[in-house]
This record gives structure tokens, C-alpha cells and sequence, in this order.
């Protein structure tokens, strides 16, 4: 006879939320922050100074991530906001994914993978068939955890500063 313990439910849930709420904000910054001090750190040899880093995230609006064409997701970790995706209409069959971020402590607990399933039904409850993003190379999370759910690398379909990596994930009608 074995023991077995008994299953601990999945302590993540993903939800809609409000972009502009404080909980958002707070989780976009420490996106903006985590992605911009990579980049520095890897190209400049040091961390952004903090003017640097708020004067590049208000340069970089998420007041697209609502309704009728875009929303924003956050994630909980036993009830506590700790990641976040948003999307964004790119044309009338396919949405662009955004700002994926799941606290560095609790990366490779299932958090990235449950944001991934939400951001699925979120984009077909937008009527898309098709996701794309675009993220950089050094973002080694990210790309990997893109290719374990479904996405495929495609030919660039924007040329922002930090794209170098193109990604698509083509979606399955639900009966």
C-alpha cells in the first residue's frame, strides 16, 4: 500500500482586471522594470537609473488593454496578484499578446502556464483565431514558455526596437 497525499488545489486563478487599477499598475511596473533592467544590464553592463526606467514605462502605455478591443489579465497565487498578460485587436481574426509576467519568485510554479490557458479563452472570447507577439531574444522565460504552449516562431510582423523574436499560436475552436 502506498501513501499518497491528498492533491493541494491549483493555488493560481487568472481573472480580467481593470488596467488602470492600483494591483495593474504596480504588476506593469515590475514588468517594465524586470524587462528594462535585463536589457540594460545585458547591453550597458548595469542597471537603469530609476529616471530612465519610469520615463521608458510611461512611454510605453497599456491604456490599449481594454474593452471593445483589448483586455488585461492578472493572475493569483493563493489569492495574492503576482502575474499579468494583456491583449491587444491586431486585425479582425488575430490579437497581440503583451506585457506576460509572473514574479521571478514564483516562476516554475504553473503561474506562466495558467496566464497562457486564460489568454487563450480571453483572445477567442475577442473573436481571434490567432495570437502574435513579439519579444527579445534574451527574455529566455518567456520564449521557452511560448514554445511549451503551442506558439511557433514566424516572420517579423513589427519593427520595434526589441523585437528579435516573432511568435505565433494558431487557436482551436472550442464546441
Amino acid at each position: 500500500m502506498t501513501d499518497t497525499a491528498p492533491l493541494r488545489p491549483d493555488p493560481w486563478s487568472v481573472t480580467t482586471a481593470d488596467v488602470t487599477t492600483p494591483e495593474a499598475l504596480e504588476l506593469l511596473r515590475e514588468y517594465y522594470y524586470d524587462v528594462a533592467n535585463r536589457y540594460y544590464r545585458l547591453h550597458l553592463g548595469r542597471e537603469g537609473t530609476p529616471e530612465q526606467l519610469e520615463s521608458g514605462l510611461a512611454g510605453s502605455p497599456s491604456d490599449d488593454l481594454v474593452a471593445p478591443d483589448g483586455l488585461f489579465l492578472i493572475g493569483r497565487h493563493d489569492g495574492v496578484a503576482h502575474s499579468c498578460a494583456g491583449l491587444r485587436r491586431f486585425d479582425t481574426t488575430t490579437v497581440e499578446l503583451t506585457r506576460v509576467y509572473v514574479r521571478p519568485g514564483l516562476r516554475g510554479t504553473g503561474g506562466g502556464a495558467r496566464l497562457l490557458a486564460a489568454v487563450d479563452e480571453a483572445a477567442r472570447s475577442l473573436g481571434a483565431d490567432r495570437i502574435v507577439l513579439d519579444t527579445r531574444l534574451d527574455l529566455v522565460e518567456a520564449c521557452a514558455l511560448y514554445l511549451r504552449h503551442g506558439y511557433h516562431e514566424i516572420p517579423a510582423y513589427s519593427s520595434g526596437p526589441y523585437a528579435e523574436v516573432w511568435y505565433a499560436k494558431e487557436l482551436t475552436v472550442r464546441a
